[in-house]
């Protein structure tokens, strides 16, 4: 694989950017409520038919000859796998929602992957592995703990609901944490990292929150939560 197998279309959309972060800074969106997690929707959401497009205007195109997942860090057995690899792996296939942190919902998701647990048997992160950072093909990053990471229904995605991931989805693979907001979910994922320290992506240093419970309503870092507890 080379550099120039994949192909980066758009360039980054630095007014939207600008904006989530202005969201971020002003509280927008957050009610101030939280929910159990037996609440199917979370506090803030409304619940939409179709999957909105979200990205931050770059969109790769990766050929799956030349796809690679990079499974490392404080691991024992580093891992490069080509797309015929990953595919050869046990499949799983799971039911889930999507909660994005723009206050949409989207019910009962049929995603095809494989299960996060098998790439941790299969690189033995070490004892005090304690995060797990996605790099993504767009240069993307975000940041989960490895006990999310390691849940029983988090995979990493090439089919939704019977079909191949589109590329604007993120497209072929995909992250699904279906218990986080939905951009700690990194589409193009290209690296998974496991990590002793934590180590915030592009969201989180821009004002979001690190964790992101949507039933805890964790949509921006502690400061505008606080903000808006005190209005």
């Amino acid at each position: 694989m080379t550099d120039d197998d994949v192909t980066l279309s758009g360039r980054l959309k630095d007014k939207l950017i600008d904006s989530k972060q202005k969201w971020a800074a002003d509280g927008r969106l957050l009610t101030g409520e939280t929910a159990a997690h037996s609440q199917r929707l979370p506090p803030g959401q409304r619940r939409v038919e179709n999957w909105p497009v979200l990205d931050l205007g770059i969109q790769p195109e990766i050929p799956l000859h030349a796809w690679r997942l990079f499974v490392d860090g404080e691991v024992e057995k580093p891992v490069t796998l080509k797309w015929d690899e990953f595919t050869n792996l046990p499949k799983v296939k799971l039911t889930t929602d999507i909660h994005c942190v723009t206050a949409w919902s989207r019910y009962d998701n049929v995603w095809e992957g494989v299960s996060a647990r098998t790439l941790i048997d299969l690189v033995e992160p070490r004892a005090d592995v304690r995060h797990v950072i996605f790099h993504a093909y767009d240069t993307y990053k975000t940041n989960v703990p490895l006990a999310d990471f390691s849940a029983d229904d988090v995979l990493l995605a090439w089919s939704w609901n019977g079909r191949p991931i589109g590329r604007e989805h993120g497209g072929p693979l995909r992250v699904v944490i279906p218990k986080l907001y939905f951009w700690k979910s990194a589409k193009w994922i290209k690296r998974v990292e496991f990590s002793v320290l934590d180590k915030p992506g592009f969201w989180e240093v821009r004002g979001y929150h690190n964790y992101g419970d949507p039933w805890l309503e964790q949509r921006y870092d502690d400061e505008a939560s606080q903000g808006l507890q005190e209005m």
